[in-house]
């Protein structure tokens, strides 16, 4: 059975539906990030079509189980979480071998662009939280929704109740 389009896009070995590959997105500069909207759905790839970029490749259960046994796939999107990350202001750490999602000195200024209750990141993050669990790195999802729970625990309005609800959900479900 030969590899879908998502498999081959993450394994660097095929471009996405506009002709880029993976490298080359992961090295987008956060404006590009932000300005370009149909990109998340091939690094973070979900079961049900985009309402958003509905040619976008719908995840499958033989992706699935490609994502959670291949390293390559894995290295793949953990690669992308870690430039999402970066985007938003966060960075990733291993503290006794625990995964944690901490605040970086570019916070402030990143999160004035997206944190803020209907901005269109909020649904972004809940597709990386989605895909994330979904596709075997459930741990680094749970990490980033504890510090995101922080963030709004600090400030309840920065996101608001009902998307961290969502987030909640997409980490529990995937």
């Amino acid at each position: 059975m030969s590899e879908s389009a998502l498999v081959r896009f993450h394994a660097g070995l095929a471009p996405d539906s506009r002709g880029r590959r993976i490298q080359e997105i992961l090295r987008w500069d956060d404006d590009q990030l932000e300005r370009v909207h149909d990109y998340i759905q091939w690094l973070f790839p979900l079961t049900e079509r985009s309402a958003f970029n509905p040619g976008a490749p719908i995840l499958t259960a033989t992706d699935i189980a490609a994502f959670r046994q291949r390293p390559d796939l894995q290295a793949s999107l953990h690669n992308a979480f870690l430039r999402l990350l970066a985007f938003y202001g966060f960075a990733e750490t291993a503290e006794a071998g625990r995964i944690r999602i901490v605040v970086t000195p570019e916070f402030p200024r990143r999160s004035q662009d997206w944190a803020r209750p209907g901005n269109h990141n909020l649904l972004r993050i809940s597709r990386i939280l989605r895909a994330m669990t979904k596709l075997g790195l459930a741990p680094e999802a749970r990490a980033f929704l504890g510090t995101l729970e922080t963030l709004n625990a600090e400030d309840p309005e920065r996101f608001g109740a009902v998307t961290l609800r969502y987030w909640r959900e997409a980490v529990s479900t995937g």
